[in-house]
């Protein structure tokens, strides 16, 4: 086991939910995690998937200075997986066999190539497994 781990884009997102205290308080500390021992990652599809959140459709928006100032210091830094047509190609075949949606399939996809033992998502069923990786709902 590699011990890394894969951070969907909800969990960034429930960061910053002061509506939900206890999944905003479980979100910051899988991030601070993250970025203190180095074993968690995102994609590319997570960074676009929270700005586009962050910037227009958060309870408070950030600014574009705020949102460059995340960028560097929490996305740039767990950001390790990039598009690419390998991705694409998992990402389709997790798609068939699967039966997951397109975005979901990438999520898992990228997760897969950057070798994680654990995603950390909502959005798939807590206990599945996809090869070695398997999903972890935090907020149950």
């Amino acid at each position: 086991m590699s011990g890394r781990y894969f951070l969907d884009t909800n969990i960034l997102i429930y960061s910053f939910d002061s509506g939900q205290a206890a999944k905003a308080r479980r979100a910051q500390k899988l991030i601070g995690d993250a970025l203190t021992t180095n074993s968690g990652v995102i994609s590319y599809q997570v960074v676009q998937e929270f700005l586009s959140f962050a910037l227009r459709r958060a309870a408070r928006t950030m600014t574009a200075s705020d949102a460059a100032q995340y960028l560097e210091r929490i996305l740039r830094p767990l950001l390790s997986i990039h598009s690419s047509p390998s991705l694409y190609a998992e990402g389709l075949y997790l798609y068939e066999r699967y039966q997951l949606s397109w975005y979901d399939s990438l999520i898992v996809a990228a997760a897969i190539q950057g070798n994680c033992d654990l995603l950390y998502s909502e959005d798939l069923q807590d206990g599945q497994r996809f090869g070695k990786l398997l999903v972890r709902n935090p907020f149950v």
